[in-house]
């Protein structure tokens, strides 16, 4: 309209929309002085009055436009960051099944009260606390308590709410309603941390004052020089901080974005600038550190009956069991490509095992009693304090009534998480705690293996909330987590982030970060995502400002009027804003694996899970050398060998010709795989020289001597090759993208 000579049309046109901006900035002012803080938008709002003043009208209505830009980007970040976090969360327990009259009702849980009769199934999440009626029941409560594996109940124990049903179906005696029951107290505990927590503050409002002081002092100056009121508007208009306003908001938009896509959900800008600045981390065990479900770590066999032989047969009746350790067992044996067979008159006593045929045998799978086991045998024995030192549970498999052997599971520490913690102390992180509900001694040896500089065990909720108000006085916090335990350490740290791939809706909604995949590595990446989006961002904002003084001079010495410093803000708002989507990209540090590296890295991961399972044998064929009643020893010895021969060494070799090279671009350095490719080279030698070793004892009964170097060269394979398969794990299969490995450690 101005254009087109309608002057007076565009003026009524651009005042409105320069009112408008008072109104919203008089509001954003307003709301920060409630809050005691001075933000970036007074010189804003003094910049909009001074246009109606002096009638520079298009200059105020340009104002109103970037100043809603920035505000919009902001809300627009937020509420995306919600949205994808409502499409991530699941709801938790609305209903329960109530026994009323010898009928089944499903009432809403607030109307659950002390004393009802409550069913509770499969895979549900206990409604209320209780006391088991009918059972037993089999109770996962790491999410509440963080010990990692299954506990049973017996009827009339304690169970409490949010606990997850791992087993069968049982009765549960509701003693609290829904509002009593432990998972409402956490709850309750979230809103309470959330209500104390500091508020964050953004990039922009740190340099708000500054600028705000230096922008008054010259159209002041100005003003009293010269008495043009006009000048000290053109001040005030090219000092609008547009930069401060738009440069900072869009670089932390970008960085958002860029997690976004890697899995990461981050609720606002503050939440990433706050990543980006804490230097105190602290860990959940179970779930976060391990991957919160029991994996098959040992076999223990008889003599006998192969360890293949015993997982296939196991996982084979463990098919039909609903029992959270039975799917551990079926997925070890389909991950190590056993072929699996439907069994056939099973039969499950809860608390006991599950027995049933397979091929023709009477196999059974649970507790010793239930498999057969009768004495105290060497392998029984060994089974038993892997359980009692290693945190494992054991689970004993029988023949036709004589116990064979015996899997070990545990909850394997997660491949990447020793690599995530080194790489955020690299980013700046100083201190690095574990704070788990779990048994000391567990806890204790998963920190000596990840590098924690201390451990808090047998923690609750309220302890874990103590811990981090500790830990608040020296530092900013960041509390890692997964389960509702952890949900009020989460709302109350400087930035609480939660592994939500799995739904934990409580940990997720108190945190400010939410990981929307199963891998913890993604937590370094929003680290370095973080620190390089607001180091962007204050590069514009300090650019931007630095333009803006240099107009500010022009303006206070009568050679750049409102209008046109309106819109050489313009010109230094496009290039601050350009140089801020740079966040958009990824930065030198984020090196990744390519699609070629992720597909090699993916299959030799599978070759791990099916060959570390035998690596029990070279174990085993150490053991019998040992035993000088035992005829023939060198069965076992070379059935070791050929593991190492045809099916070891040629892996090895694989990987040094293949993955070694697909790796070392993204490790950086000049040769980062030297001690991988030197160890290749031990094992070999040791697989040399146990070769000329059963060659030159043939089929002959082995001498002392002979014994010695066998069991030292068998006890050495095993022990390199442990660690060995953990170190490549860790280091570089770790690495793929979408990785399928969930082998142990």
């Amino acid at each position: 309209m101005h254009l087109a000579g309608d002057r007076g049309t565009a003026s009524v046109i651009w005042i409105c929309g320069t009112a408008l901006g008072v109104g919203l900035s008089t509001w954003w002012v307003t709301n920060a002085a409630l809050h005691r803080r001075l933000g970036v938008d007074l010189i804003a709002l003094m910049a909009l009055i001074g246009t109606l003043i002096v009638g520079e009208f298009l200059a105020g209505a340009l104002i109103t436009v970037m100043l809603v830009s920035g505000r919009s980007l902001e809300g627009w970040a937020a509420g995306r960051a919600e949205r994808e976090l409502r499409a991530l969360l699941q709801s938790g327990p609305q209903v329960a099944h109530r026994y009323q009259g010898g009928v089944l009702s499903d009432p809403a849980l607030a109307e659950v009260a002390v004393g009802d009769l409550l069913l509770v199934q499969p895979g549900e999440v206990v409604p209320v606390d209780g006391t088991v009626r009918r059972g037993p029941a089999v109770i996962d409560e790491s999410a509440l308590t963080g010990e990692s594996m299954p506990v049973e109940c017996a009827v009339g124990d304690a169970v409490r709410g949010g606990a997850l049903n791992a087993g069968g179906p049982f009765d549960l005696l509701a003693t609290t309603g829904a509002d009593d029951s432990t998972y409402a107290g956490i709850v309750r505990m979230v809103k309470e941390a959330s209500a104390v927590s500091s508020p964050l503050v953004r990039t922009a409002d740190r340099f708000a004052t500054v600028f705000l002081a230096v922008t008054f002092a010259v159209a002041g100056s100005t003003w009293l020089a010269t008495g043009e009121l006009s000048r000290a508007v053109a001040v005030l208009v090219v000092a609008t901080p547009c930069p401060l306003i738009l440069a900072a908001p869009v670089a932390i938009v970008a960085g958002l974005s860029r997690a976004a896509k890697r899995g990461v959900v981050v609720k606002g800008g503050a939440a990433l600038e706050a990543l980006a600045d804490a230097d105190i981390l602290l860990f959940d065990k179970t779930g976060t550190l391990t991957s919160g479900r029991p994996s098959l770590a040992e076999i223990i066999s008889a003599d006998g009956v192969g360890n293949a032989e015993i997982l296939r047969l196991a996982a084979s009746l463990d098919q039909v069991s609903p029992h959270v350790l039975a799917s551990a067992i079926v997925r070890a044996a389909r991950d190590g490509q056993l072929e699996l067979v439907m069994p056939t008159d099973t039969v499950e006593l809860a608390g006991s095992g599950v027995r049933g045929t397979v091929d023709g045998l009477t196999v059974a799978v649970g507790k010793g009693f239930w498999a057969g086991v009768t004495g105290a045998e060497p392998w029984v024995l060994r089974a038993r304090e892997r359980s009692e030192l290693e945190g494992a549970l054991t689970v004993f498999v029988g023949i036709d009534g004589v116990a064979a052997g015996a899997l070990v599971l545990r909850d394997p520490i997660r491949h990447d998480a020793a690599r995530t913690i080194r790489q955020l102390r690299r980013s700046g992180i100083r201190r690095v705690v574990m704070v788990t509900g779990d048994r000391t001694e567990v806890a204790e040896s998963v920190g000596a293996l990840i590098g924690v500089d201390h451990i808090e065990s047998e923690q609750t909720p309220s302890d874990k909330v103590a811990v981090i108000r500790r830990e608040a006085e020296t530092g900013q916090t960041i509390m890692v987590g997964d389960g509702i335990n952890d949900a009020p350490a989460l709302a109350l740290a400087s930035v609480g982030v939660a592994i939500g791939a799995r739904g934990a809706t409580a940990s997720s909604e108190a945190a400010d970060i939410v990981l929307t995949v199963d891998r913890l590595d993604r937590l370094g990446e929003a680290r370095l995502i973080a620190q390089r989006s607001r180091h962007i961002a204050t590069q514009s904002v300090i650019a931007g400002m630095a333009l803006s003084l240099i107009a500010m001079v022009v303006a206070a010495a009568g050679y750049l009027p409102a209008a046109w410093g309106a819109l050489l803000q313009e010109v230094i708002d496009v290039a601050v804003i350009l140089n801020a989507l740079r966040a958009l990209t990824p930065g030198q540090e984020e090196a990744r694996l390519d699609d070629y590296g992720s597909q090699l890295a993916r299959r030799f991961s599978t070759e791990h899970l099916s060959l570390r399972p035998n690596l029990v044998l070279l174990l085993n064929a150490a053991d019998r050398l040992g035993d000088t009643d035992d005829p023939d020893p060198m069965i076992m010895v070379r059935q070791a060998q050929r593991l190492m021969v045809d099916e070891i060494e040629p892996h090895e070799r694989d990987e040094e010709q293949n993955l070694y090279p697909a790796v070392s671009h993204v490790l950086g350095g000049t040769d980062p795989t030297v001690t991988m490719s030197r160890t290749h080279a031990e094992i070999s030698r040791f697989t040399t020289h146990l070769g000329l070793v059963v060659k030159r004892v043939g089929h002959e009964p082995p001498g002392l001597a002979d014994r010695r170097e066998l069991q030292r060269l068998l006890y050495g394979l095993y022990a390199v090759l442990e660690l060995h398969f953990a170190q490549e794990d860790e280091n570089y299969l770790s690495l793929a993208e979408d990785n399928v490995q969930s082998g142990v450690r």
